[in-house]
């Protein structure tokens, strides 16, 4: 029975990414055992047409994208002028959150790397039920099924997406093929860069299902005139594990010569 799921979901996953090639790159999995931790690397190389990766049949499974979706949200909200720049404050409600310091008012510069779920709840409910789910079927976003509670899906479902379509949705950022404006794009590269060398340009972001325990970094690496789209996903049964996901696919990525 584990087999025949297992086969179906990497049938779904190919079927929904079209022909490029996938390379599985057994070197990859040093880090992981490494580290202790089960998941998946995504690597998408578009010259090549290929996706490079570690545990493919993972790689095309889908997941509650948590954080990652900020991304994503901020495309939308931005698109749609819910807010008027990533430097409009939003309010983050008053309530006792999570993390302490997500108990505060900020714009989305700042919520972006403080991945503050009140302040994308906020965005979320400006954009509206209706639009929010028309916008995340354009972006075709995972399975884009967004539930009927409008900032909630994409922390507890229905909303998932697969390491491997994180990868496509980030190339079609860059390929100018989403249905969003070039000011909204140009302000979602620019509050998602982590790291800037002679070499290359790092951009990601982090995302944590707290009930699933499970764990991602998602983004691009920009070096020699080309982009390299990425996602990692790993099984995070302690919270402790966080911290084992950048610095993994860092690892991963350093493995395949973008670091």
């Amino acid at each position: 029975m584990r087999f025949v799921s297992g086969l179906f979901l990497f049938c779904l996953g190919f079927c929904s990414l079209g022909a490029q090639g996938v390379k599985e790159v057994p070197e990859l999995g040093k880090p992981f055992q490494a580290s202790g931790v089960v998941g998946a690397f995504v690597l998408f190389d578009r010259e090549a047409d290929t996706m490079f990766v570690w545990n493919e049949v993972r790689a095309r499974e889908r997941f509650v994208p948590a954080s990652t979706f900020k991304i994503a949200n901020s495309l939308i909200g931005l698109d749609l002028a819910v807010v008027r720049s990533v430097d409009e404050v939003l309010p983050y409600g008053g309530k006792t959150q999570r993390l302490k310091a997500w108990e505060k008012d900020m714009n989305l510069r700042d919520a972006m790397k403080a991945s503050s779920v009140p302040i994308y709840q906020e965005l979320a409910r400006r954009i509206g039920l209706e639009r929010m789910r028309e916008s995340v079927k354009k972006l075709g976003y995972g399975n884009a099924e967004i539930g009927e509670v409008v900032d909630r899906f994409w922390l507890d479902g229905p909303l998932s997406i697969s390491a491997m379509e994180q990868t496509k949705f980030i190339s079609r950022l860059f390929d100018a093929k989403l249905p969003v404006s070039g000011e909204a794009v140009q302000a979602v590269k620019e509050i998602t860069a982590l790291e800037k060398t002679d070499t290359y340009a790092l951009h990601g972001k982090t995302g944590w299902h707290f009930e699933g325990k499970l764990g991602w970094w998602v983004g691009w690496i920009e070096r020699d005139g080309k982009v390299f789209p990425f996602a990692l996903n790993i099984d995070m049964p302690a919270e402790e594990d966080a911290a084992k996901r950048i610095p993994l696919a860092r690892e991963c990525l350093r493995l395949l010569g973008k670091l």
